[in-house]
């Protein structure tokens, strides 16, 4: 019996030296695996050319008038309660009665609770937090040059560029100007620039509230039609700097039959169209200053055959722009 005790011991003795060699042997695998990343708030990969800064918080957008509000106290789960912001803009909450929020963020809402519970004598030091769980006026409204104009629905805050994308992107006469008009009164609107330059479209690339209105701006067109390669629109950009060579050269040139010495500009003004000549030959030879164009202008180049000399009237030509449908941008 001894002998037998003594064997199951040094059994024990040995299975327990084993497993503290197995563990000891597998504690450096554990060790060698690099650390988890700790920041889990950069979401999923970014889109070439989108920016990577942080939505703003929430918290700044003031509560309007139907937004549903989440009202707790910590501590207190029994004072929970959902609550809709009323036509006057107040909420109705158990033990403090109304409660004027509308216009006001939640961190103002927060307080203004607080204040009333502890004068109330019904929290000593009460945390109130106060979640806005839906807007009244949920959808951001998209206008100008955007494929698809109207109002879409967004639960939370956006970026630009996911806006203008919901609504087909920008049109081919969209300018680089974009304002933004938040829904609320106090703030005034953004204007927000476009560009080529990617970084600098990161920093273009705002948020956007539910209630907010996007307005994408009409870029500047001049019209070169008649004896050209290509007759069209010319996109300007937002500094209005474009040329007639420039314009014509967006427009691939005369054709072999342009008579460049008769070239035509026709304007728009208070009392209508105006039209004045221009030698686009002399220009062309350095002999004449480049003239810059306005934004509708339209540059008409006749033809250099007898016949046609002069048969052109300023209104058809009007009709001729008005017509083109092909649009190319000059940055």
């Amino acid at each position: 019996m001894g002998f037998g005790v003594l064997a199951r011991n040094i059994a024990a003795l040995m299975l327990m030296a084993g497993m503290n060699l197995v563990a000891q042997t597998a504690t450096p695998s554990v060790k060698s695996l690099p650390p988890l990343p700790t920041d889990t708030s950069a979401g999923p990969a970014q889109a070439p050319g989108a920016s990577t800064d942080a939505i703003t918080p929430v918290r700044d957008l003031t509560i309007g008038i139907g937004d549903l509000l989440k009202i707790s106290v910590m501590g207190a789960p029994e004072y929970d309660q959902d609550v809709r912001v009323s036509g006057s803009g107040d909420v109705f909450l158990g033990l403090v009665g109304k409660v004027h929020v509308a216009g006001e963020t939640p961190d103002e809402a927060e307080q203004e609770i607080r204040k009333r519970m502890i004068s109330g004598g019904y929290f000593t030091d009460p945390q109130v937090s106060v979640l806005q769980k839906e807007f009244a006026t949920q959808g951001v409204s998209v206008l100008g040059e955007v494929q698809r104009p109207g109002v879409y629905p967004v639960t939370g805050p956006r970026r630009l560029f996911d806006i203008l994308s919901l609504a087909g992107g920008t049109t081919a006469k969209a300018g680089q100007t974009i304002t933004v008009a938040s829904r609320d009164k106090d703030k005034g609107p953004r204007t927000v620039t476009l560009s080529s330059d990617p970084e600098k479209n990161m920093e273009a690339n705002v948020d956007i509230r539910p209630g907010d209105t996007v307005v994408v701006s009409k870029a500047g067109v001049v019209y070169v039609v008649g004896e050209v390669r290509h007759p069209m629109g010319v996109i300007m950009d937002n500094t209005g700097q474009i040329t007639i060579l420039q314009a014509l050269a967006t427009a691939e040139g005369p054709s072999s039959t342009a008579n460049l010495h008769n070239a035509r500009i026709v304007r728009k003004g208070k009392d209508g169209p105006t039209e004045f000549p221009v030698d686009i030959k002399k220009i062309m030879e350095a002999k004449a200053p480049d003239t810059k164009l306005q934004a509708e202008d339209i540059v008409f180049i006749p033809s250099s055959t007898a016949r046609n000399v002069g048969v052109r009237t300023l209104q058809s030509i009007v009709n001729i722009a008005s017509g083109i449908a092909t649009y190319r941008a000059v940055y």
